[in-house]
């Protein structure tokens, strides 16, 4: 990729759809992708780090950045619960000569999009049924029984968003949709740019 192509690969879907494994992966093996890594007001996991995972603030941190117009994109996604790209993140990658890699929940997924544009791609990653990805948040053991209720609920009415991506990614056997994921990476990223 030409490094003045400041192209981007945004994945979105719903909490426990397979975005940050996929995400891993294609990072691992494509030296041409650059991780834009949100901040957020949530507590940090355990095994989550600063700067790395993700820029953890305070949620009167975050605000004064929305003031300030720092966001590319923003959402409050529960109460208190803010997450945002950082305009800073796509220039230092798009510096390095790389495409910008996205994860980010269904919002900031269509808002990034309208952003972007053709620069672009959206993909949408869903779970073949509202079961299987209430079994792989149980699984995660990362939320509290009400907490994932919530991303259950939120996962139902964020299906459908994704006819407004440019492609839908069904992951239901993991090996198969890192396979097609890196195929559409691929495909994209050959594309002369707009």
């Amino acid at each position: 990729m030409h490094k003045d192509a400041q192209k981007a690969i945004i994945l979105s879907g719903p909490s426990g759809s397979g975005k940050t494994t996929i995400t891993n992966h294609l990072l691992s093996n494509n030296t041409d992708l650059g991780f834009a890594v949100s901040a957020c007001t949530r507590a940090k996991r355990p095994q989550e780090i600063q700067g790395k995972d993700y820029y953890f603030t305070s949620v009167r941190e975050f605000k004064h950045k929305i003031a300030q117009k720092a966001f590319v994109e923003w959402e409050e996604v529960y109460e208190d619960s803010y997450y945002g790209t950082l305009k800073t993140e796509l220039a230092d990658i798009w510096k390095m000569g790389k495409a910008v890699l996205f994860d980010t929940d269904v919002q900031g997924g269509l808002r990034l999009k309208s952003y972007l544009q053709k620069r672009a791609l959206g993909i949408y990653v869903q779970v073949p049924s509202v079961q299987l990805l209430t079994e792989r948040l149980k699984i995660r053991n990362t939320e509290r029984e009400e907490e994932l209720v919530l991303r259950v609920r939120k996962a139902k009415q964020e299906a459908c968003f994704a006819a407004h991506f440019d492609v839908v990614l069904t992951n239901e056997c993991l090996q198969t949709c890192l396979k097609n994921a890196q195929q559409l990476i691929d495909g994209f990223l050959k594309e002369k740019s707009v």
